[in-house]
């Protein structure tokens, strides 16, 4: 009897993802593409990046759709569906909220996040998931935040809502989230603000968190307006050896990119 022989059948190897960029203004997509394939080619660790460009319609993504373990960057999302809920029901912050969600976003506080999480429940979360066009988001279970799920797509939707008007969030709402995300305490301001224009006003949100497999997880989010700018940029690592390893590699790619649009 003949046994077909399969085990030594080598697999297709899976293409390795490749930075994909548009633009409207003559070759800075092909630039982009070329920089930040650059900044992390010798960089170890498995790498997300979201870019968009309102001024000069450009867009880059790598491994857009790769689900990462949020950590912190969840809390941006936890004020914004506190805020929504808020606006639902025609009410204000209260003190208690408000001081709640400032220790939540500005010194990244943890108790905070789970004080407000539990408070709004997975119902609420997932109404304002839903509401934003988040579908790729799945919310942590048994209150562990930051083990929500998350892709550079969905971030970037969730920045596109916090910098324009839109039906989702109030005015008010996003400018008390910009406010918050420019106030980030400042040993908490690494990552995609490296290398950012002088003229440019900076928010940020960063997470971080190791665990037993795939090492270090690290993030930042960041929106940049001003002198004639308005873009933002969502970098989502993981399989990093520690987490200074994975800031360096972040703020490489933003190095790039505030170089190109500037």
């Amino acid at each position: 009897m003949l046994i077909p022989v399969l085990a030594t059948a080598t697999p297709a190897a899976a293409a390795t993802p490749t930075v994909s960029c548009t633009s409207a203004k003559a070759g800075l997509a092909a630039k982009l593409k070329k920089d930040i394939t650059a900044a992390l080619a010798s960089r170890k660790g498995t790498v997300a990046v979201g870019l968009y460009d309102r001024t000069t319609k450009t867009t880059c993504t790598l491994r857009a759709t790769s689900a990462y373990d949020s950590a912190s960057t969840v809390k941006v999302t936890v004020l914004a569906t506190l805020l929504w809920d808020a606006k639902k029901h025609n009410r204000l912050l209260t003190s208690r909220e408000t001081t709640l969600a400032t220790a939540m976003i500005t010194k990244s506080d943890n108790d905070a996040t789970s004080t407000l999480w539990k408070q709004l429940g997975l119902t609420k979360i997932k109404g304002f998931l839903s509401a934003a066009g988040m579908t790729q988001t799945k919310p942590g279970a048994n209150n562990y935040w930051g083990l929500t799920q998350e892709t550079v797509t969905d971030e970037q939707k969730l920045l596109k809502l916090v910098t324009a008007k839109n039906s989702v969030l109030s005015d008010n709402s996003r400018a008390y989230i910009l406010k918050l995300m420019n106030q980030v305490i400042s040993s908490q301001r690494w990552g995609t603000p490296s290398g950012a224009p002088s003229k440019v006003t900076v928010h940020v949100k960063n997470g971080w968190l190791q665990r037993s497999t795939h090492g270090w997880r690290v993030h930042s989010l960041g929106t940049f307006s001003g002198g004639g700018h308005d873009y933002m940029m969502s970098v989502l690592t993981q399989d990093n050896s520690t987490m200074s390893y994975g800031i360096t590699t972040i703020q490489g790619v933003a190095k790039a990119i505030h170089k190109d649009l500037a």
